[in-house]
């Protein structure tokens, strides 16, 4: 392998190592990365090779076919290709990192198998909130924009999977509004970030200039509450996990669009619900995922009260006893998928997923997992070398 191309392969590793190893820079480190130790679900029902592959349905922009609907989108499922990681389809299907890892317990998120079937969890519940301006649900690690509609045309709603506030440095809850917005912004370093790469020999300087080096990415979008902000990134990869010191940050071509979008006092809303009741054609669905560990929450009680709110409605073809059952297995497994709740029906997700075709572009310049092997191999021998 030519000397320039193994340079490039030996930083973007090392790029890779260093999220594990240190805090990074601005809002954001990783947490959980190869946390797989997770439930599984049925694949009994996987398609047969050979099967026609859909194009896949939109990433972001979905409509609403009744106002009385709170379900967007479909399930997908797409055959993984040589060489793609979670991190890669995540991107590609508008998911983040936790989404498709919570919904493919059993797939190795960084060398799955060619071949193997990954479930894409691109249906979502709404939250259960005010369709009006930005929505943001920590607990799925999803923000939802409605646009305003003309009079007679129906709700649309655009959603973009986020990176949250790690464990520490939590995003608030609440509602504000977006008081302004910037391209290619400075990042005013605060005080405690400061101090906190300081403590780990990691100094920041007070002021960060527009670039390469920016963790705010190209556009901004500030909040009334003071401190937090909606903004892009320099490590994609951390969106849709809790990477940050509490702002919202989206992946560069989403924040871009949205930017557009949003007006100066555009509402915004954050909340923090992991279990979610949605309808969609008077069918009842329910989408679990997992609770945030600084957020308490008492799952059973919580389940209770769904199921008598569900079933003083008349709204579940189960009897109470079993609905509440039922909510209570899915919340466990918390795969972060809308399933209908009705008789004598397991979780026939792969099933009712449409497969579609894998587009993810593969990189001239990612590593091979054999050039992996070898710079890994090479990497003490060189340091002891330095250290010489």
């Amino acid at each position: 392998m030519p000397a320039k191309v193994r340079t490039i392969h030996r930083l973007r590793l090392a790029l890779f190592l260093a999220l594990f190893a240190a805090v990074l820079p601005g809002c954001s480190t990783l947490e959980g990365f190869f946390d797989n130790s997770r439930a599984t679900h049925s694949t009994t029902a996987l398609p047969a090779d050979g099967q026609p592959l859909a194009e896949p349905l939109s990433r972001n922009f979905f409509v609403l076919a009744s106002p009385q609907d709170s379900i967007v989108g479909e399930l997908q499922l797409v055959r993984i290709n040589e060489g793609d990681t979670f991190s890669d389809l995540a991107r590609e299907y508008g998911l983040g990192y936790d989404e498709i890892v919570d919904a493919n317990p059993t797939v190795d998120p960084w060398i799955p198998a060619a071949g193997t079937p990954v479930l894409l969890p691109t249906q979502y519940v709404l939250p259960d909130a005010k369709r009006r301006g930005i929505v943001l649900n920590i607990a799925a690690k999803r923000l939802f924009y409605y646009p305003d509609a003309a009079d007679g045309e129906p709700q649309t709603v655009l959603t973009y999977p986020i990176g949250i506030g790690r464990v520490g440095w939590e995003t608030p809850l609440g509602s504000s509004t977006v008081t302004a917005k910037a391209r290619d912004p400075h990042w005013y370093v605060p005080i405690s970030v400061r101090k906190e790469h300081a403590a780990a020999g990691d100094p920041l300087p007070s002021v960060v200039p527009p670039g390469p080096d920016n963790p705010l990415g190209r556009h901004v979008l500030k909040l009334g509450m003071p401190g937090y902000l909606i903004h892009g990134t320099n490590q994609p990869y951390g969106v849709g996990m809790r990477v940050s010191h509490g702002c919202v940050r989206l992946y560069p071509e989403n924040i871009e669009s949205l930017y557009e979008l949003i007006a100066i006092g555009e509402p915004v809303a954050i909340v923090n619900q992991p279990h979610l009741l949605g309808r969609r054609d008077d069918q009842l669905f329910f989408e679990s995922h997992p609770v945030l560990e600084d957020h308490a929450l008492d799952t059973e009680q919580h389940i209770a009260a769904l199921t008598k709110s569900v079933s003083d409605g008349g709204l579940s073809p189960l009897a109470p006893r079993k609905l509440e059952a039922r909510l209570l297995a899915i919340a466990d497994n918390a795969y972060g998928i809308p399933t209908r709740l009705r008789r004598g029906k397991g979780d026939e997700y792969f099933e009712e997923a449409l497969l579609v075709r894998n587009t993810v572009e593969p990189d001239p310049n990612a590593p091979t997992l054999s050039e992996v092997r070898e710079i890994m191999d090479a990497m003490p021998a060189e340091e002891a070398a330095t250290a010489n």
